[in-house]
């Protein structure tokens, strides 16, 4: 039976487009992503839809409230958690905001990274994948499945529509 772990995860552009805020996880010894940059988010709750999990995290973890965002991708992660729980993700541009954000969060410091550059940066070499179809001008959501083993993906597929 397939029972996902739900979540949302934000990428927040700069006003002009060109930067996008990330949390660098170095914060907790024990975090699965430890080392790595990532955009926000977390789990949804029982009592929210993927919209207003995203607003709550983006608020949490930035301080960010967030007034304009696109769903631009649903994930598959079968096998990401760390005891191999499987994630589904929706995957959304944060492009409009108000306030200013926090420095750090109790998962790491966040900083502006420009989107052109966030190749160079640690992080899940899957987020390598599909990156890309979050930033770029095509207004098809994607879906995608990323199959993991031991920490590492294993595959990836993913149609647009």
């Amino acid at each position: 039976m397939y029972t996902p772990i739900v979540g949302t995860l934000g990428y927040i552009l700069s006003p002009d487009g060109s930067r996008v805020l990330l949390v660098h996880r170095n914060a907790r010894p024990d975090d699965q992503h430890l080392g790595k940059f990532n955009g926000l988010g977390g789990k949804m709750h029982a009592d929210e839809d993927v919209v207003t999990c995203m607003r709550r995290e983006i608020f949490e973890e930035s301080g960010l409230v967030n007034l304009e965002m696109s769903l631009r991708g649903v994930i598959n992660w079968s096998g990401f958690g760390k005891k191999g729980e499987d994630w589904l993700g929706f995957i959304f541009l944060i492009t409009r905001f108000t306030g200013s954000p926090v420095v750090q969060n109790e998962e790491g410091r966040l900083d502006w990274h420009t989107v052109d550059a966030l190749d160079a940066l640690p992080m899940w070499e899957g987020d390598r994948h599909f990156l890309p179809l979050v930033f770029d001008d095509d207004p098809k959501v994607f879906h995608g499945h990323m199959p993991y083993r031991n920490g590492r993906p294993v595959s990836w597929t993913y149609s647009r529509v």
